[in-house]
């Protein structure tokens, strides 16, 4: 597996090396001491979501705060997404700042979203199912979000603005200028919070 350090501090892209044949393939899609290498913390993965969604569902850009805060393993089963983080640790020299890629059931690459960043994505496909591991239980009281789309970030979802659907929810987040998100630089972006 290829573990590609990004350009905001924290994000890892994996890359699982497929062994295939005429039959399929192989690949190993989580390595607990290859990502303790790469992150220098090794991680305790709590829980598995998975959600499936059609064309044009943008999800996010969701977080929780601490201590309830969550790292997350996401990868595509299915179809095909942009997956997009964003650095909402007050003081961070990149807070503010959006990383994305598409994450398919082709290229099979998965990110590692650590706690300190709001994550969202939209299906690019017909369908798309996202898996992702998370460190921490979800915690309704903690949870929280980010406007998709805040001027402030600027982020291309790579589909028409028509095309969009979202939850309630979703459509009534707050913008990065009223952000609080509780994340701090020089907390432990991983460090393990107390669980439910």
């Amino acid at each position: 597996m290829i573990i590609e350090a990004q350009s905001l501090s924290g994000l890892l892209l994996l890359k699982p090396e497929l062994i295939g044949d005429e039959r399929g393939y192989f690949a190993e899609t989580y390595r607990h001491d290859a990502l303790t290498e790469a992150s220098g913390i090794a991680f305790n993965f709590v829980q598995d979501n998975e959600s499936r969604s059609r064309y044009g569902v943008l999800r996010g850009l969701h977080y929780q705060k601490p201590p309830y805060a969550q790292t997350k393993l996401v990868r595509v089963t299915e179809g095909r997404v942009l997956d997009v983080a964003v650095d909402i640790r007050q003081g961070s020299p990149s807070f503010g700042q959006t990383f994305s890629v598409e994450l398919s059931s082709d290229n099979k690459y998965q990110l590692l979203v650590p706690r300190g960043f709001a994550h969202g994505f939209v299906v690019l496909s017909e369908f798309a199912t996202l898996c992702y591991r998370v460190d921490n239980y979800y915690a309704p009281s903690h949870d929280a979000g980010l406007a998709f789309n805040d001027p402030a970030l600027a982020i291309d979802w790579q589909l028409p603005a028509a095309d969009i659907i979202l939850s309630a929810k979703d459509q009534r987040q707050p913008g990065l200028a009223q952000l609080q998100s509780g994340f701090a630089v020089g907390n432990n972006l991983y460090q393990q919070a107390p669980t439910l």
